[in-house]
């Protein structure tokens, strides 16, 4: 039987993959570490584009429960360049989400729209939730 985790997201065991490690991680430090809530966490988001579904890997809902924030996680084995930042703007041209994070759980990038200009903000580090609402 492959390994699995508990993830606390979908209430359910799951099959732990390189990228589901990741992922699972990413959800324990913004939860434990910077105040998101678990219930405004949503895995595998259902996104359309161009009439094709696809699936983000954690959205963030904001306190409307409309998602702002997406999350893009890969093996640790996956370079983060060029095809993955392509991936998660295509993914946010159907969302619309204030907040993008892109993380192989070596190397993480966080980035917060503004909203004037549309141009990217990055930041050394993830805000809190609470700071995001300012």
């Amino acid at each position: 039987m492959k390994e699995q985790v508990f993830d606390p997201v979908r209430k359910k065991w799951i099959v732990l993959t390189p990228e589901e490690d990741v992922r699972q991680q990413l959800i324990g430090y913004l939860s434990n570490n910077l105040g998101y809530p678990l219930s405004r966490m949503v895995c595998e988001y259902s996104v359309v584009i161009n009439g094709l579904k696809y699936r983000g890997d954690l959205v963030i809902l904001d306190k409307e429960l409309s998602p702002f924030f997406l999350a893009e996680c890969k093996a640790p084995s996956v370079r983060i360049g060029r095809e993955t930042f392509e991936q998660i703007l295509r993914y946010n041209c159907a969302l619309n989400v204030r907040c993008l994070l892109l993380t192989n759980g070596k190397t993480t990038y966080f980035a917060v729209q503004d909203q004037l200009s549309g141009n990217y903000d990055y930041y050394t580090e993830i805000p809190s939730y609470n700071e995001l609402f300012k």
